[in-house]
């Protein structure tokens, strides 16, 4: 995993140590503020699109493939991809998320297709 990437649930505080944060989720997280979110972007371009997050659902089972054809998007997002590459290379970057689930949401599978 590149060494300046970081996630983190949007939810949790703010840290100086965060770098800069950037939520990767296309919708805006409930029951929070911009000024509590403390965002220095908000790259919803990098999100899966709505028609995959949908049919994800956040279904552990459905994970490995969620993954696979997220990488396709991603793959054909070039500008956001390298806006988020820009970033990271000027230092440390969290993508940020709402997603209850730590192990299976798209900071996560994004991470893994950056450090590819």
């Amino acid at each position: 995993m590149p060494k300046n990437i970081t996630i983190k649930r949007v939810y949790e505080p703010a840290a100086k140590s965060d770098g800069a944060r950037v939520l990767v989720d296309r919708v805006w997280p409930r029951g929070i503020t911009k000024e509590r979110a403390a965002l220095d972007l908000w790259l919803k371009e990098i999100a899966p699109s709505t028609g995959l997050r949908k049919w994800f659902g956040h279904d552990p089972a459905r994970w490995d493939e969620f993954r696979t054809r997220y990488g396709r998007e991603l793959d054909g997002n070039e500008e956001a991809v390298g806006q988020l590459n820009a970033l990271t290379a000027k230092g440390r970057v969290t993508l940020l998320y709402s997603a209850h689930d730590a192990e299976h949401n798209q900071a996560v599978a994004l991470l893994e297709y950056l450090a590819s």
